[in-house]
């Protein structure tokens, strides 16, 4: 009886560490694991939202490659929003986790200021940004007037609305400039006073030290800025609408056009999955070229050494 109740015991204690995780494989299957191969399916279909499905193979994908234009206009787009905004983003972020990592009085405070737009909703910042951007009444205009500089109108200027964008973009790096922060707390002093020591000034320190140790959070920061590059849609749906003349015509809006206003969900799922090879492409060749600048604390890269062919006679230890 007593070996009865042990396995019974034995055999629930295996169980209940999987019910406790239970709810978040049942979130993961049903809500991301399932739309996902849903929409990989429905690539292979012309899939109306009323209507009748019809199976068609590749005909989304080559459609997209050979037959619509505003496919590569928005991948160009977004492209050279990618260019812009990836190194800014980080830059900006590194800049301001580096000035709040000094010891001075308030930087808790600015820390809260500098992380607070990054939990703004996208509405609410689309809001503040097309009072800031407006060619009329606009703060930003305002005080390049004061200046004498006349601004242009921002938001429907061929040349300044894609830049618009990026600089809009930028405003919310808060998460991103906290992850620096921690990444910032996580090097040890001593190297920076043996590199002081060496004779090593604050910009030497900063490539030497600073960089080479912080890599691991550059290169996460790198990628989630190339994700979030791609997936760029509320500030140019609501601050610009694509234009003007669909310069600011982001491919995730195409994606979204497609499946919302056109009601093509297959083709605009043949889209999505496009953009996440693009997406997953690029991830590969950032991991891909991380052996080369990518330095882990305590990692040793062991190089091959070269065998040392003996000659004749061996020299005596």
């Amino acid at each position: 009886m007593a070996s009865l109740m042990t396995r019974r015991k034995r055999s629930w204690g295996g169980v209940i560490p999987y019910l406790f995780i239970f709810p978040w494989i049942f979130g993961f299957l049903v809500f991301t694991l399932g739309p996902l191969l849903f929409s990989l399916i429905i690539s292979f279909f012309d899939w109306p939202i009323v209507g009748e499905v019809h199976f068609i193979g590749l005909g989304n994908y080559v459609a997209m490659f050979t037959d619509d234009p505003l496919f590569w206009k928005s991948f160009g787009v977004t492209i050279k929003f990618a260019a812009l905004f990836v190194p800014l983003n980080i830059a900006v972020a590194l800049g301001l986790a580096i000035l709040l990592n000094q010891k001075m009085r308030g930087s808790a405070i600015f820390r809260t200021a500098f992380y607070l737009p990054s939990v703004i909703s996208g509405v609410a910042l689309a809001m503040i940004w097309s009072w800031v951007y407006s060619g009329d009444y606009g703060i930003l205009n305002y005080f390049l007037s004061i200046i004498g500089v006349q601004g242009p109108d921002w938001l429907n200027n061929t040349h300044w609305s894609l830049v618009a964008m990026v600089v809009a973009s930028l405003w919310g790096q808060g998460s991103m400039m906290l992850v620096f922060l921690a990444g910032l707390k996580g090097i040890p002093k001593d190297l920076y006073e043996s590199a002081s020591m060496d004779g090593a000034g604050k910009l030497r320190q900063f490539f030497s030290v600073t960089i080479p140790m912080l890599s691991p959070t550059i290169i996460f920061n790198l990628i989630t800025s190339i994700i979030a590059a791609f997936q760029q849609l509320t500030l140019a749906l609501l601050l610009t609408g694509g234009g003007p003349l669909k310069s600011t015509y982001f491919y995730a809006m195409y994606m979204y056009e497609n499946a919302f206003k056109f009601f093509k969900m297959g083709y605009s799922a043949a889209n999505a999955w496009f953009m996440f090879l693009i997406v997953l492409s690029l991830t590969f060749l950032v991991f891909k070229s991380s052996e080369a600048w990518v330095f882990y604390e305590g990692e040793m890269k062991n190089k091959p050494q070269k065998k040392v062919k003996s000659g004749g006679r061996r020299k005596s230890a």
